[in-house]
This record gives structure tokens, sequence and C-alpha cells, in this order.
């Protein structure tokens, strides 16, 4: 038998007759300790049973058992009888006097939250808890949420007239604070529930925070204040994207979904002004928080254009969340520039944001930078400057922060993404790419830079420009010829020194000499005639020794009389040095110095080869053509510096094209056909491109053309069919410049020896693209790419870090061991070339009578060597 406990109706008639009877005609100073200490805890006790028993027996509730709906409604019943007795315990208070001791209403309040929070839970989860029968009690369950609603309205009112003055004690102070987080507590029962409502239960949490700041600000609990509040505003911002893009579906806006939206979007900014108020009051107690609104800024930005994961709504709904909500939001950077851990948060070096926050990232280092300007130098110097946090936790200063968040934008500035910029003032904004973004408000804060922080400034840039990253290497060199033009002509001459000595210093070839080599000849093009001829003075192009400079400088950028001067003396010191090596022993050890020599007349012949006279030019051809008989395919396919020798002599022929023997013609050809089989590197296929494309621009003898033209079809067929895509279209770009130039009509078709290389070559002559695809799925296709390239790069950084830890003090001996037998293996494939290359010698010409006698002195330094070697085993 279901049935109520006995005492309850008891219970609450006891409760009426106090609070209507007897609570009336108590003191205003006695009401904690003669009424409300004595009989609300048991009047919470009695609910609690209430909800207790409600809840337990709620699930077997059934339109057939009528015995058990008529408890539940007395239960009902009684729990709304229970919470109007309260209100009247609260209403009676709020008559008495104008300003309210929370001293004597102590357990008011707490006990009062309590009802209410449970009452709106139960209200909330109706749903489970009757089982599909909540139409059975419907009507009692709206009454009670209006009794509790009611309530809490009621106690809103006299918490507002409550005081609490400078002498308080702990005890109320415990109070306050209980009661602003049993509110807490509240709005995030009723977030879903009543918008006005729950605005309403903000506005009140804040209103008492700020009320009460000087006695409760060191007790609140800040962090979950402020991560309720960004949960609600992503929740309200996420209902308004929810809403717009339900527009974007529908033929007609209806307007029932527009109001709708505009009251959400009226709820957003409502939130982000509540954030904005808070955070300028308890600054000094958010530094747990700092993580949970960087975040909730990179959330918002990531749902909202330009991001690639943004929802698809509207453009006047577009704008109205950009001018209600957004721009109010934008005031909560500012609030936070000068607070460390903020700085922290935002500029640690172990972040790792998803793909779909890493442009919103890079947009908060761009809107932060934007506002330094107008900051203390302190605050600029918190963010410029590279720093150490507590623990040991390291952070990089906000220029590195925007080169690193920069290169994981690669989705982004693939597509490319679009932002809309004021170029000029007083005019309309456009729409420019996310580099021109980037790069265009970093010279807007180079420009403004405090004097104190050049010297990060310039470490910085040097590293982004030696940055593996290609489109975060440009951007810094981007950043620097800015920098150079707009400093002083000594700023600009004093970096170009600089950077050349780096050049001269940096071993091999390495990624980083390439960048570094660009960044040198773009600042060249910014000096001064002065500054130039200083430059030739200290780099002067008449040593051998500054030859691996002068490759990487494009002569166009000095002054026409210095043009010519320089490039004769390049021209003549490169031909000096090419002719030194094939008067040696010809090593191939010692090719380095005829690659730089190949590469420094090849950048003389692109940039300047009208300034070269006609002498010099057939010294040219005379230096390098005899390079061909010594090269052969294997010597090319199995040593590095050979394939560079080869990949420089190509092009330096191709220019020379008009003027080269038929002979050499077929011997390159013969080369390239058999070094193509071996597969080469892309840089000597790229080479193999240059020059059989130059052959369109001749004719050939008809006396050599069985010799030339039969190996065109079989070296444009190999490349045409290359699986990397550069490299085919590289070859689509030569083949036709060699079949639009060319004299030999009849060969172009053999080149052709397939249906799919035809389609490819008419597709690319006819601009068709291959693939037809829309623009969604084009941002689709980039965010896989995206991921696939954010996957790649977290897996290059990992075995860059365990290489790092590989090669630790502890691990010396092993590196030792391993270098010794590195220079073993160097030493004797030094050997082994240079004997390969007195073979070859022999196979041209009769041996001199010396060389018997060297080559038994040879032979016993190599049996003692295999001696020494078999003792050390």
């Amino acid at each position: 038998m279901y049935q109520c406990s006995d005492n309850w109706n008891d219970h609450l008639r006891i409760l009426k007759i106090l609070t209507e009877m007897f609570l009336p005609h108590i003191n205003y100073l006695a009401l904690e300790q003669s009424f409300f200490s004595q009989v609300l805890p048991k009047t919470v006790k009695l609910f609690d049973d209430m909800m207790n028993d409600l809840s337990s027996q709620a699930r077997e509730l059934s339109s057939q058992n009528l015995e058990l709906q008529a408890t539940l409604r007395n239960i009902l019943q009684s729990m709304v009888q229970l919470l109007g007795a309260l209100k009247g315990c609260v209403q009676h208070v709020c008559t008495m006097q104008e300003s309210i001791g929370l001293e004597n209403i102590h357990s008011l309040p707490s006990s009062v939250l309590h009802v209410i929070k449970s009452t709106f839970v139960h209200c909330k989860n109706s749903d489970s808890v009757y089982s599909g029968r909540l139409h059975l009690v419907s009507d009692l369950l709206q009454a009670l949420f209006k009794e509790a609603y009611s309530l809490q309205k009621h106690l809103m009112e006299l918490l507002d007239m409550v005081s609490v003055d400078a002498s308080v004690v702990e005890e109320d102070i415990s109070v306050m604070v209980s009661v602003i987080h049993s509110v807490l507590d509240i709005c995030s029962v009723i977030s879903d529930m009543d918008q006005a409502f729950h605005a309403n239960t903000w506005k009140f949490l804040i209103k008492q925070s700020l009320k009460h700041q000087s006695v409760i600000k060191s007790h609140l609990k800040h962090k979950d204040i402020i991560a309720a509040l960004c949960e609600d505003i992503l929740f309200s911002f996420h209902s308004c994207l929810l809403l717009a893009e339900q527009m974007v579906h529908s033929e007609t806006q209806d307007s029932a979904d527009n109001k709708l939206f505009h009251k959400r979007l009226k709820l957003c900014r409502f939130f982000a002004n509540s954030l904005l108020h808070y955070i300028k009051e308890f600054l000094p107690f958010l530094s747990d928080s700092c993580c949970t609104l960087h975040q909730l800024y990179l959330q918002i930005h990531s749902k909202f254009p330009p991001s690639l994961y943004a929802t698809i709504i509207p453009k006047a709904q577009e704008k109205e969340i950009l001018g209600v909500f957004l721009v109010t939001l934008d005031p909560l950077i500012s609030q936070l520039l000068s607070f460390n851990p903020f700085v922290e948060a935002v500029l640690g070096d172990k972040l790792d944001l998803s793909s779909e926050l890493q442009l919103p990232q890079c947009l908060l280092l761009v809107n932060i930078m934007d506002k330094l300007p107008s900051q203390p130098e302190n605050v600029q110097s918190l963010w410029c400057e590279t720093g150490q946090y507590s623990e040991n936790k390291p952070r990089m200063s906000l220029l590195e922060a925007i080169f690193c968040s920069f290169e994981q934008c690669l989705g982004e500035l693939s597509l490319p993404v679009n932002l809309s910029e004021v170029m000029n003032k007083g005019q309309e904004e456009v729409a420019v790419t996310l580099y021109q973004y980037v790069c265009v408000h970093l010279c807007t804060f180079i420009a403004s830079f405090h004097p104190s922080l050049f010297s990060e400034l310039d470490a910085i840039l040097l590293n982004a420009v030696l940055n593996s990253g290609m489109i975060t290497s440009l951007l810094a060199m981007d950043t620097w010829c800015f920098l150079a033009r707009y400093g002083t002509a000594e700023l600009c001459a004093h970096h170009v020194f600089i950077i050349a000595h780096l050049i001269k210093s940096c071993p091999g070839e390495c990624y980083q000499l390439t960048n570094l080599s660009v960044l040198l000849r773009r600042l060249l093009f910014l000096m001064d005639t002065h500054r130039q001829m200083e430059f030739i003075q200290r780099f002067s192009p008449k040593e051998a020794e500054n030859l691996p400079l002068w490759q990487f400088i494009s002569f166009k950028a000095f002054h026409p009389e210095l043009k010519s001067q320089i490039a004769n003396e390049v021209t003549m010191v490169g031909i000096a040095q090419c002719k030194k090596w094939l008067s040696s022993r010809h090593t191939l050890g010692e090719l380095e110095t005829v690659n730089v020599a190949l590469s420094a007349l090849l950048t003389v012949c692109n940039s300047v080869s009208e300034a070269l006279e006609i002498g010099q030019q057939a010294g040219v051809l005379e230096a390098v053509s005899p390079l061909w008989t010594i090269l052969h395919v294997k010597q090319v396919s199995d040593q590095p510096y050979g394939q560079w020798t080869l990949s420089l002599l190509l092009p330096l022929l191709g220019f020379f094209i008009q003027v080269i023997e038929p002979q050499l013609i077929s011997q390159v050809l013969t080369l390239q056909s058999s070094l193509l089989k071996s597969e080469p590197p892309d840089y000597v296929r790229l080479a193999v491109l240059d020059f059989v494309s130059s052959l369109g621009r001749i004719f050939i003898p008809q006396v050599i053309q069985e010799k030339i033209l039969p190996s065109l079809p079989c070296i444009f067929t190999l490349l045409l069919t290359d699986k990397n895509w550069l490299i085919e279209q590289h070859t689509l770009e030569a083949f036709t410049e060699f079949a639009e130039g060319t004299n030999h009509e009849d060969i172009v078709p053999q080149c052709l020896n397939s249906e799919e290389t035809k389609n490819k070559v008419i597709s690319f002559l006819e601009k068709t693209r291959l693939v037809d695809e829309s623009a969604w799925a084009r941002v689709d296709r980039i965010k896989q790419e995206k991921d696939v390239l954010n996957g790649h790069f977290v897996k290059v950084k990992v075995e860059r870090e365990s290489c790092l830890l590989a090669v630790q003090p502890c691990a010396k001996r092993i590196r030792q061991e391993f270098s010794l037998e590195e220079e073993y293996r160097s030493a004797l494939k030094t050997a082994d070339g240079a004997l390969e290359a007195v073979q070859l010698l022999l196979q041209k010409s009769p041996a001199p009578g010396w060389l018997t006698g060297k080559l038994e002195e040879l032979q016993a330094k190599i049996e003692t060597l295999k001696s020494c070697a078999q003792v050390g085993h």
C-alpha cells in the first residue's frame, strides 16, 4: 500500500502555524536564534524525505495504479505547500526593515537554496524519473516549478537587502560564500530550462559577488564561476549558430526562428558582458582560469569564419553575431594583457591544440600583437621577451608563437582562407589572404617595436628564416625585408654582412643555407650603391673563397657599372676553378669546389648574361665541356657530388645550346637516358628537363639526327609518367616549350606513346581540371590533408626529440665510435673515387712512366693497413 508518512501533514500544519502565527511576533534580532535555526533544519529534512519518497516510487507510476498516482500527487501538493511556507518566511523578513543583517538570518538562505535546487533538479529530470508517465503529474510539477521560481525570486530580493559591514565575522563570510556557490549550482541546473530565469540568476550571482567583494573575494570558487560562465557562453553561441544554420536550409526565414535567434544572441552578449565585469573585478584571483578563458576564445572563433570548421550560416546572421557578440567579447583580451598567467597560458610551448583551434590561436596572437603598441613598456616586454615560468616551464615570445602558430595553419594557407582588412584609412574592407593579413600586421607591429626589444626581434627573425617550413621562412623574409626598408641604411647593411658571413660558414648543402641565400639576395636589392661597394670590398668576387657566397647573389641588385664588373670577375674565378680541377687528379672528393664554381657561373648566366663578353662566354663553354668526358652513369648514380655537378652542367649547356657541338649534345642525351632508368634525385630530373626543353630552340643537323632525336621520346616518356606530381608538372611545361619551338615536329607524337599520356598533355594545354571539385569538397579535402600533415609533423617532432635524447652525454662513447666508423667509410670512399679516376684516365690515354711505381707504393701501403686492421681485431 502506497502512502505518505503520517508525520508529513502534521509537520506541514505545524510549519504553517509557526510561519503565519508565531513568526510575525518574533523580534527581528531574535529571528535566527529563536526561529530559523530551530525550524529550518527540520523543514529541509522534511523536504528531503518527501523528495526521496517521491523519486523512489515515481518509476512505478502508471495510469492503472490509481492508488500510487494519488500518493505521488499528495506528495507533490505537500511539497508545493512547503515551498509556500518558506516563501512566507522570506517575504516576512523583507517587510521588517530596509537593511537586513546577515547574522540575523544565517539559516534561511542556505535552507531555501537547498530546497530550490532539489526542486529544479527533480523537474529537470522528470522525463526519466516518471518513465513516460509524466502527463499524470505534469500539472503539479508545473506548480512546483512555479513555486520554486517564485521562492527564488523573493529570496534574491531579500539578499539584495542584506548588508555585510567591515566588522563581519567569519561565519557571515561563510554564509555569503555558500549562498553564491549554491546559486552557481542552480545556474548549472536551469541553464537549458528557462533562458530569462537563467540570465536573471546569473545577474544576481554577479551582483552579490561584487557587492560583497571586499570580504568574500579570497573565499569564492573563482575557477568554477568562470568555467560555468564560459560553458554558458559556448552553449548560447552554439545555439545561435544552430538556429542560423537552420535558416540556410529553409527557403524563407521563419519569424519565430528569427526572434529566437535574436533572443539567444542577446543572451550571448549578456554572458559576455557578465564575464568581462567579473574578470575586471576579480582578475588577481583568476590565475587558474586563464586556460579556460584561452580555450573559450579559441572555440568560439573556430566555429566562425574564416575557420575551415565554421558553421555555414546566412551572411546577415553572420554580421549580427560579429557585431553583437564577438565585438563584445573582444575587450576580454585587453583586460588580460597585463596578467602574467594569461601570457603563460597563451604562449606555453606545449599547447597541443587540435587542428580546428590552430587558426584561432594564430588570429588571437595577431590580435594581441595589434593591442601591444598602446600598452606600457613592461607589458610589451612581458609578451615579447622569451621567458621561463614557474617550475621551469619555458614559454615562447609572442613573435615566436606567431611564427610557430602560422606554420600550423597549412590548410588555411593553401585554400586560402580570406579575412577582412582595411588597407587604407577611410576605405572599405577588402578580402586578403591569411598570409597577407599576418604579414601586414607583423610589419605594422615591428614599426612600433620598442628599441629595447630589437635584440629579441633579430634572433626571432633569424630562427624563423632558418625554419624547415617554407611558408614560415618566407613570412620571416618578408618581415625582415620590411625591417630593412623601414630601418636605416646602416641597419640594412649590418644585416646583409651578418647573413653573408653565416652563408660562408654554413657547411654543405642544407635548407637553412637555401633560406639564408634567398634572404641575402632580396636584401641586396635594398642596399644603396655606397654600401653595395662596401659589400664588394668585404667579399671580393676576385677571391675563390668568396665564390660560395656569390653563387647565391643576383647581379641585378647592383648598379649597372658594378654589375658588369662583378659578373666578369666571378666568371674569371669560376673558369679558373674548373680548369684547376681538370688539370689536377680529378678526384671526386674535390668536386665540391667545381660545383661551387659551376653554380656561380650559372648565376652569372641567368642574371646578367648580357654583361659577359663574347670571349668569356667561350671561356665558360671551354671550361665546362671537358667535364662531360669525366662523368659516367655509375659515378652520377652513386656520388651525390656527381649528381649535383650534372644538375649544374645541364642548365649551363642549355644556356649555350646554340653554339654547342651536336656530338656533345648526343653524349649528354645518352647519359640522361641511362641515368633516368636508375631514378636519380628530383633536382637531377629537373635539370634534365631544363636541357631537353632547350633543344626546341635549335635545328639538329641531319647527319647526327639519328643519334639525338631517338633519345628525346624516351626521356619525355619517362618523365611524363613520373609519379612525383612536381616532376610531372614541370615535364608538361618543358614538353610544351619544346613542342612549340622545335623544327622537328615529327618527334612530338613519338613522345606521346600512350592514350593516358596524350590526354594528360591535352588537358594541360587546354587548362582542364582533372578533378571537378566543389568548394565544400575542397574544404573537406584540405581539412583531411591538414590532419595528415599535422600527424606527420608530430611524428617528426617526436623523432627529433628522441634523437636529441640519444646524443646526451651518457652516450658520448657510442657517438665517438660511430663518428670514427663514418670517418673510415669517408676516407675509403675518397680513395676508391681516386682509383676510379685513374682507371678512366687509362682508358683515354697512355699511362705516364712513373705511374707503375706509384701504384706499387700504394699497394704496399694497402698491405700495411690490412695488417694493422687484423691486429686491431
